[in-house]
């Protein structure tokens, strides 16, 4: 099979007599020819998210030892346990505590490592009640991932190839929109025709179509919160939020006036928490040179509790607390949509849409290739794309913003601005090529 099979058209395109008319081929050849080319990159990203999102119940299973206890009556102070936590991991700078937030879980103290991969941090599980240390592991990020958790997260992420691995699934989250919205514009303007026929081609299509209108506005909200993890994307989302203040705030916790020697040690400073209604769960920050302890919960699920307050070292005074009520809408709602797009916010219900919406796609990509093969002309392996030549066609009033579209879309999302520019010049080429060959057949057969 070669690039022609997939990108050459078998025939002239017809000559649509309306705007609506001539927009119609241009979606067609796009949603075929980006389906046919990044269907693979979505196939992998969606068995990747498919396997990691049940990981927070297989991580209980898997490290039960590690994160559980039977009950006990008496816990020890947590300096204590801190301390004896430091005594395992004598290689690591102290980063926080996470207290055991029920009576049968171990209370995690994490530590920064020299040597350890971005994000990844030495966390060691102790027993509350005797102190045993019940392991120490190296976990992944924020809220406590387990190892199992962060491999699946960075398989999904970067395929465990580093920057370069992400623009996959840069590549994949930005072509999903387009490619879902190309979807639904096709079968809006087409839904109004009757197909009798429910064999073959036409019933692959009516399942492709139906799975995609039933799954797309989930598709939609993973594509946009997958780009805000993204390379070179996600970077201008950034500034985007933090030109309009969008940021995640962070509860002030630089110390008034000189500093006094720390006098609270981790019990006092989880007592003063209580006092402004920080509930389990929480994670503790001990303070640096000038700062104040941080306390702050660290439940992810809905309602979600992102509460936090600072803690004066010295004295055991609350100095700052800052409610996630507080939080600006847009700091919520990238909360929100971070943790639905993990399957965290809504517990199993939401895992279980997820993997509802995961499974939709693959056989949505299944379907399209089916139908590629379906259409295929007699004596080739594959089918043919949709005619060439329909962008040409566009009225200006129709090309101009449309162009002008696509340059703002490709500024924000280099890798989709970058992979689509690739694709019209590899087009382009196929059909200079086509059309210097057709002189040359022509005089062969005279």
């Amino acid at each position: 099979m070669t690039t022609d099979d997939i990108l050459e058209p078998t025939a002239p395109p017809a000559a649509p007599s309306t705007p609506r008319g001539t927009l119609r081929p241009v979606l067609l050849r796009l949603h075929f020819c980006a389906g046919i080319l990044v269907g693979p990159f979505l196939v992998v990203a969606a068995i990747t998210g498919l396997l990691y999102v049940f990981t927070p119940q297989l991580e209980q299973v898997v490290y039960d030892h590690e994160l559980h206890v039977p009950a006990g009556t008496t816990a020890q102070p947590l300096s204590a346990q801190v301390a004896t936590a430091e005594n395992a991991v004598p290689e690591g700078t102290l980063y926080s505590v996470r207290p055991g937030p029920t009576a049968t879980d171990t209370t995690q103290v994490v530590f920064k490592v020299d040597g350890l991969p971005e994000s990844y941090y030495r966390t060691a599980f102790v027993n509350p009640y005797d102190g045993e240390i019940r392991g120490v592991l190296d976990t992944y990020g924020s809220g406590g991932p387990m190892p199992i958790r962060g491999w699946l997260d960075n398989l999904h992420r970067n395929l465990h190839l580093g920057d370069v691995g992400r623009i996959y699934s840069e590549l994949a989250a930005s072509w999903l929109a387009v490619v879902v919205a190309g979807g639904l514009v096709l079968w809006w303007g087409g839904r109004r025709r009757k197909r009798k026929v429910t064999t073959g081609r036409a019933r692959t299509l009516s399942w492709h179509a139906t799975t995609g209108t039933w799954v797309a506005l989930v598709l939609f909200f993973l594509s946009a919160t997958g780009l805000t993890w993204s390379q070179f994307a996600g970077q201008n989302i950034s500034e985007v939020r933090a030109a309009l203040s969008w940021q995640t705030p962070s509860v002030p916790s630089k110390l008034p006036g000189a500093a006094a020697a720390p006098a609270v040690d981790f019990d006092g400073a989880l007592a003063a928490a209580r006092t402004v209604g920080l509930d389990d769960p929480v994670e503790i920050t001990p303070p640096g040179a000038g700062k104040a302890y941080v306390v702050k919960q660290i439940q992810r699920s809905w309602p979600e509790r992102q509460d936090s307050a600072a803690i004066d070292p010295a004295t055991g005074e609350v100095l700052n607390v800052l409610r996630f009520e507080d939080w600006p809408l847009a700091a919520k709602l990238a909360r929100w949509g971070i943790d639905a797009h993990m399957g965290l916010l809504f517990g199993l219900a939401n895992q279980i849409v997820l993997a509802v919406v995961m499974a939709g796609l693959i056989a949505m990509i299944v379907w399209g290739y089916r139908m590629w093969w379906q259409r295929r002309p007699a004596g080739r392996p594959v089918g043919r794309p949709f005619v060439r030549g329909s962008l040409r066609r566009l009225p200006m009033k129709v090309l101009v913003p449309l162009a002008a579209a696509g340059i703002v879309v490709g500024w924000f999302m280099p890798v989709f601005g970058l992979s689509l520019l690739a694709f019209l010049l590899l087009d382009a080429f196929l059909g200079w090529r086509a059309h210097r060959r057709r002189p040359t057949v022509a005089r062969a057969g005279t």
